[in-house]
């Protein structure tokens, strides 16, 4: 597993391109002087180390720094990769000033680069791979966290329909249809059998919560997707949207909230840290805070939608474990994220035994 100590640097800035993932540069330059407003070569690409599913680049030009966002090339899971999506979903955000990255265009045409991408400002800022803040005090771990909460909260605000974005996804049964879409995936890069992720397919579409409210739900909300100001608790941007869609807004702020039952020897794992002394709130000043926020009631079936996120990670980690099979993950990481689906799945399962199994 990834030591604590090394995520920062692990996954932070860039490196060379991929002899995989790289560019036809006259072709992209091309593209993006005929596309994108304002842009002027020459462009230099780098890869940037995070991002386990869509290939990830910076482009420096003389006047502006871009990140093209692509799926990448090969054989894919059917839905996964969704750029355009992402594409979509920040544009309307962007419009009504919610914090993500400027969007510039779209390219649907695999002949550019062999697949499709988009891109979209390069937004300066912080990203805090380790959750334990390193190098903060108290008093600016709990305000970064608060501000992680507040923004989840103000995007669990918006009516989809009001801000164009009523299509975005299916309304309804949103937990049996990403149980069911996580089950697929999951058997679709099944390399073995785990019986608790069996265990799991069995007892989650018969224990399903009551449904909430549709909103739009990010799907990977967590604090390394957020870019916060050089200087403040502030976030400046909110990345990685593949997984967005229309749901229960109860999803989103579960998932978050599985860091502090994740054990702290992962990376991205709260559970037996000194959060008093960190200064880092705990899960019931979190649930408080979200629902002061959202005008909302604390959710009651914690348990249940634990174990939901914790299959659904687990759903995703074999995910990139078929695609480690394949040849086409995308990070050099992908296979310490592809060892963490045996213990995800038994972590999952201690939570749906709490919740009734």
């Amino acid at each position: 597993m990834t030591d604590q100590l090394d995520a920062q640097s692990a996954f932070s800035g860039t490196r060379e391109v991929d002899e995989r993932y790289r560019l036809d540069v006259a072709a992209l330059d091309a593209w993006l002087a005929a596309n994108v407003e304002g842009y002027a070569g020459p462009l230099t690409i780098r890869q940037f180390k995070g991002g386990q599913s869509n290939p990830t680049y910076e482009l420096t030009t003389p006047g502006r720094t871009y990140v093209l966002r692509r799926k990448p090339p090969g054989v894919l899971l059917a839905s996964a990769h969704a750029v355009d999506r992402e594409f979509t979903v920040i544009s309307a955000l962007h419009a009504q000033g919610f914090p993500v990255a400027r969007p510039y265009a779209l390219c649907m045409d695999e002949g550019v680069i062999g697949s499709i991408f988009y891109v979209m400002d390069k937004v300066e800022g912080r990203v805090f791979w380790d959750l334990k803040l390193p190098g903060l005090t108290p008093a600016e771990r709990r305000a970064v966290y608060e501000a992680q909460t507040d923004t989840l909260a103000a995007l669990h605000a918006f009516d989809p329909a009001a801000i164009g974005l009523d299509d975005y996804g299916k309304p309804g049964n949103y937990f049996a249809r990403q149980v069911g879409r996580w089950t697929k995936q999951y058997r679709a890069s099944e390399i073995e059998p785990i019986a608790a992720m069996d265990r799991l397919i069995a007892f989650l579409p018969d224990s399903l919560p009551p449904e909430g409210p549709t909103r739009i739900v990010h799907g990977d909300f967590r604090l390394d997707n957020m870019i916060l100001a050089p200087d403040a608790a502030r976030v400046r941007a909110v990345l990685d949207w593949e997984l967005s869609t229309l749901g229960d807004p109860m999803a989103d702020f579960s998932y978050l909230l599985i860091a502090w039952v994740i054990p702290a020897s992962l990376r991205n794992g709260l559970a037996g840290a000194d959060l008093k002394a960190l200064g880092i709130p705990s899960v019931e000043e979190t649930v408080a805070r979200y629902a002061e926020k959202t005008g909302t009631t604390p959710p009651q079936n914690l348990d249940w939608l634990f174990a939901y996120n914790l299959f659904r990670l687990a759903a995703i980690c074999q995910g990139i474990a078929g695609r480690v099979r394949d040849g086409t993950a995308a990070s050099a990481h992908a296979r310490t994220m592809a060892a963490q689906v045996g213990p995800l799945s038994d972590a999952a399962w201690s939570f749906a035994q709490k919740a009734g199994a």
